[in-house]
């Protein structure tokens, strides 16, 4: 079968008009829309075109004729190459003005709601360094940086480091990140140097065989620090010399772990963990509305928002945006270990949360009893089928409902779910403003949005979480109006 000769197009001046999830920049010409790799809003370029469907081509600067006002000089040398930071080439505010479009965007286009009265999306106190967990993938099949020799004989081919986008078996090697604070690079850069002149060999992805799978690193605000080492098939010799460089190395670390893990993924639920040096845990903390610490514990398979400051701003949001008085009943979906739900339990007469992953409603409870917080239930199971009836019935009608899911939204059911319950307000926190709204325009049938604001949680990417205040519609099917 003869190959289809590459595309070869180049367009002539075209204005980079938006900016695409993905990162891209996109223009149009011709009534044919084009995604560009690394062009910014206000840019006129020359493009070439590599890929090309019937309505839409992507393609690179061929060359820049205007730069546009929002461009910024990348601070990390691995830009472009990482598939992350993808809009480093963007000043912050610039980043922040999209990233309002974004949920502006979708809220007007998916669930023609009114976006007027929007608050302005709230910035990262901090746009380096603001990750606390970071997960690195050991590989014996390095990028290939330009310039370096493509052979099958091109030596030092261990790496430490990212995957490449759309290469799942190649791993960039990285000496600087600029995601996670130190100790994080001195941490991976000296496991990597140290695993390599012992010659304990590096995952290979494709033939499944290798000692040395993944490096996960968690720091955390009170200045404490995990660090996990995933191995593969490690002799213990392996094992004993690696985990006994690092405790010697790194005595700061608080909970150093390890896991032996076989299996085709890379996913450590259903992984036993080995404490090497300490405990299996770290803790957070955040303070809340009564000015009180609220500490949170974090294992190594627990989940927390990884940009700690921001967490509580977007806490801070979703808390305000609920009014409490004090006496609410308060439901708490997608409650995760139950940071949400501990952290206005002492603003309100009772929060109920529900998870779908049992450890972290086992987290959730422990978060509650080291705060000596008794006014918090768990419970764990698909939200679907847990909020029925017979639950509401138990527990009571909710008067405020704080639902956080994750990226796919709110299954169906539950959203008809919350239309039945009919609480007072709903406060709609999301990481997809697509999702969010698909789901705000089911929910429009009895509720009416009240606020709006997005919070950035990590600076230099696409990302943004969105909070949403609803409350009862007055229109709803006659009935009463709860005020």
């Amino acid at each position: 079968m003869k190959k289809k000769a590459p595309i070869d197009l180049l367009f002539e001046n075209v204005s980079i008009i938006d900016i695409a999830e993905e990162g891209k920049g996109v223009g149009k010409t011709n009534e044919l829309v084009l995604f560009v790799e690394k062009a910014v809003p206000g840019d006129i370029a020359d493009v070439r075109v590599y890929r090309k469907k019937k309505n839409f081509a992507e393609g690179k600067i061929a060359e820049l004729k205007k730069a546009s006002e929002y461009r910024a000089s990348p601070f990390c040398e691995h830009f472009g190459t990482c598939g992350g930071c993808k809009w480093q080439h963007m000043s912050y505010d610039a980043q922040l003005l999209f990233k309002q479009k974004t949920v502006e965007g979708a809220f007007t286009h998916l669930a023609k709601i009114d976006v007027s009265g929007i608050l302005p999306i709230l910035p990262s106190a901090a746009d380096r360094y603001y990750r606390n967990k970071l997960e690195y993938t050991f590989s014996n099949k390095r990028w290939l940086n330009d310039g370096e020799n493509r052979t099958e004989d091109t030596p030092n081919m261990d790496a430490l480091g990212f995957h490449i986008p759309g290469r799942f078996d190649k791993i960039l090697d990285v000496d600087h990140c600029y995601l996670q604070a130190d100790p994080s690079n001195e941490l991976r850069n000296s496991i990597r140097d140290f695993a390599k002149q012992q010659g304990i060999s590096f995952y290979n992805l494709k033939q499944h065989e290798g000692a040395l799978r993944n490096l996960i690193i968690r720091t955390s605000s009170t200045g404490e620090l995990m660090v996990i080492v995933v191995f593969a098939y490690a002799s213990e010799e392996e094992v004993n010399s690696l985990m006994n460089f690092i405790g010697q190395t790194f005595p700061q670390i608080t909970s150093l772990l390890y896991i032996l893990n076989q299996k085709k993924n890379d996913t450590i639920f259903d992984q036993e963990v080995i404490a090497w040096r300490g405990p299996e845990y770290i803790y957070e903390e955040m303070v809340d509305g009564n000015g009180k610490t609220i500490r949170f514990r974090i294992g190594p398979k627990s989940f927390y928002q990884t940009n700690s400051i921001q967490a509580a701003k977007l806490y801070e949001v979703a808390r305000d945006f609920a009014g409490f008085k004090g006496d609410e009943l308060v439901y708490d979906l997608y409650t995760g270990a139950g940071t949400i739900a501990n952290f206005i339990a002492g603003q309100v007469n009772e929060v109920i949360g529900v998870e779908y992953v049992p450890s972290a409603i086992e987290d959730a409870k422990i978060n509650s009893e080291i705060n000596s917080i008794s006014n918090t239930k768990f419970y764990a199971g698909d939200m679907k089928d847990v909020l029925n009836v017979e639950f509401v019935n138990t527990h009571g009608k909710p008067d405020v409902i704080i639902s956080d899911p994750p990226r796919a939204g709110m299954h169906p059911d539950v959203v008809a779910r919350l239309l039945e319950i009919e609480a007072e307000r709903i406060v709609y926190v999301s990481c997809n403003p697509a999702t969010q709204a698909r789901d705000l325009a089911s929910l429009k049938e009895k509720y009416e949005v009240i606020k709006i604001r997005p919070v950035d949680m990590f600076p230099h990417t696409q990302h943004v979480e969105n909070v949403v205040l609803l409350g009862l519609s007055s229109k709803r099917d006659g009935l009463a109006i709860i005020n």
